[in-house]
């Protein structure tokens, strides 16, 4: 009765020993939670809008450091290593020892900020209306007016915005679902219409445009356009296999040519896809983070180990 077992179990042993490693792999990872992030990891600065706080994140997926910030929705790191985002009404500087070495406050909501060349901050007021250049002390040295004043532009007036280098601005206006370019007096220059609502905007060094929508009346998407305004590349919704994009907040394009998506996972959509994407040229995935325990909703998020190079050109397709 019992021999059977007994020639049966050195059996087993000899399958489980012979079993690939990759099925076994394979097998533990169908069963546990959504993964923290795949390989070769990135380390990162990340804002995470919910939760309101900055977070820095190993290459293993693991949170190092974090500090609190109301509705982030902009953050970038100093080559000093200091943090720099906003804070809903305001702007900080922060260092890693957790040091605050700027401070701006403003009765506006405010989603953009960027550090100038010169040492001042470029700060985008969104329900003033307002593009200031505040220096190191708080004060405000430079104001181009896009709305009169007093009046109140709104929650949804202005993401993201950005200072060029040629003088001008570039502004994300979410709610009117377009891209504005402004010359150093803010008289509009070019219209960029961005279905979906304008989150993120960056100007590359070829004079080509990318900006990331969210899921205002259009499908979430990132899309590049030339200084014609002529769609070069985008990415949306399904497109890229396993990863499902809901609104694409922040990005960042890479020296690789790649770029960087936080796929922000507010609006019921939470734990639903991953957090971060680095989606390739031809629409490929090869890196992604989905700790969905230790984070909420990224809103941005800048990878640590990227070289400050200028991009690869696209190709028209």
């Amino acid at each position: 009765m019992f021999q059977p077992i007994s020639i049966m179990k050195p059996v087993l042993l000899l399958f489980l020993a012979l079993m690939p490693a990759e099925w076994s792999c394979s097998q533990a990872t169908a069963a546990a939670p959504v993964a923290v992030a795949s390989n070769p990891g990135h380390a990162f600065a990340c804002a995470d809008y919910t939760q309101g706080k900055v977070f820095i994140v190993s290459k293993e997926g693991k949170v190092e450091w974090e500090y609190p910030a109301p509705h982030c929705n902009d953050l970038s790191v100093l080559p000093n290593g200091n943090l720099l985002f906003n804070t809903g009404h305001g702007v900080k500087e922060v260092t890693r020892a957790k040091e605050v070495v700027f401070d701006y406050q403003s009765k506006s909501e405010i989603y953009a900020c960027q550090r100038l060349p010169d040492g001042n901050t470029f700060v985008g007021e969104c329900n003033a209306g307002r593009l200031l250049t505040v220096n190191p002390q708080g004060g405000i040295v430079r104001e181009v007016r896009l709305l009169p004043e007093g009046k109140d532009g709104g929650h949804a007036y202005m993401r993201n915005a950005r200072l060029l280098d040629n003088g001008h601005f570039l502004v994300a206006h979410y709610g009117d679902r377009v891209v504005k370019e402004y010359d150093a007096a803010g008289k509009v220059l070019r219209e960029i219409p961005a279905p979906g609502g304008p989150h993120s905007i960056i100007r590359l060094p070829n004079g080509n445009t990318v900006i990331s929508c969210g899921d205002n009346k259009g499908a979430a998407h990132v899309f590049e356009v030339d200084p014609q305004g002529k769609t070069i590349w985008q990415v949306q919704g399904d497109e890229v296999p396993g990863n499902s994009f809901k609104f694409i907040a922040g990005i960042q394009r890479l020296a690789n040519g790649n770029t960087l998506i936080c796929n922000w996972l507010g609006h019921g959509q939470f734990g639903k896809s991953p957090h971060l994407v680095e989606v390739t040229p031809d629409k490929r995935a090869v890196w992604s983070f989905a700790d969905h325990q230790a984070m909420r909703t990224i809103s941005n998020a800048v990878l640590l180990d990227e070289p400050q190079a200028a991009p690869a050109p696209r190709k028209s397709r």
